[in-house]
């Protein structure tokens, strides 16, 4: 089951649409090329993480008492096909920042990676630790994190219905013409379910994610 904290930093990404790329074509200028691997992103609230000192309470009024700023970046994925899913490997990095450099220190962060479907429906979560080390003195150092999603080809197929309504020709004069086909709802609810995306965050409590929402 997945946190509350989870929940809301998923509630709060902002949800990334399936890419559409029109090309064009003599016979029909409007034929839909769709990517059905998924998007992958960093979770809105959730790419970076504060840690406090021992007893700070750990809210904006609290930043002297930081102990160090991780944060999630440089993030890669590659997509492969199988016979009956698409398969993404991410790679990351993590900074951290500390404010105390005097001593050698390890910092163990948690990350989860969500396969999150029609922009709100979580399919898939795992979590993983990512260990940054610090030699004595050191004020920033970097790791390298790895995450593997897995989605349906299934799942991530549009109806032949709908790309027939989409990629129908359209003849000047006819009723539907000047019409979207798009903005239909049945072929906008179609792409939707359709749609993946990974999300990448660090697994936070309530009052990690509250201090990133408020900061």
């Amino acid at each position: 089951m997945t946190s509350p904290a989870f929940r809301r930093s998923i509630a709060l990404a902002a949800v990334a649409v399936p890419a559409l790329l029109l090309a064009a074509c003599d016979r029909n200028p409007l034929v839909v090329r769709r990517s059905s691997c998924p998007a992958v992103a960093v979770a809105a609230y959730a790419g970076d993480i504060t840690l406090f000192r021992p007893g700070a309470a750990g809210t904006v009024a609290d930043a002297a008492n930081m102990d160090a700023v991780a944060t999630i970046t440089n993030v890669r994925d590659d997509c492969a096909e199988t016979s009956d899913q698409f398969v993404s490997r991410i790679n990351y990095d993590v900074i951290v920042r500390r404010t105390d450099a005097t001593p050698a220190r390890q910092f163990v962060l948690p990350v989860f990676a969500a396969v999150v479907q029609a922009g709100n429906i979580v399919n898939a979560k795992q979590i993983s630790q990512v260990t940054v080390n610090f030699a004595a003195g050191q004020e920033r150092a970097v790791a390298q994190g790895t995450a593997t999603a897995a989605v349906s080809r299934t799942a991530a197929a549009v109806p032949q219905a709908i790309l027939d309504k989409i990629n129908r020709k359209r003849r000047p004069g006819e009723l539907d013409a000047a019409t979207d086909p798009m903005a239909d709802p049945e072929v906008k609810a179609a792409l939707r379910a359709a749609s993946f995306e990974v999300l990448l965050g660090f697994q936070l409590d309530d009052r990690a994610l509250a201090y990133n929402i408020a900061k």
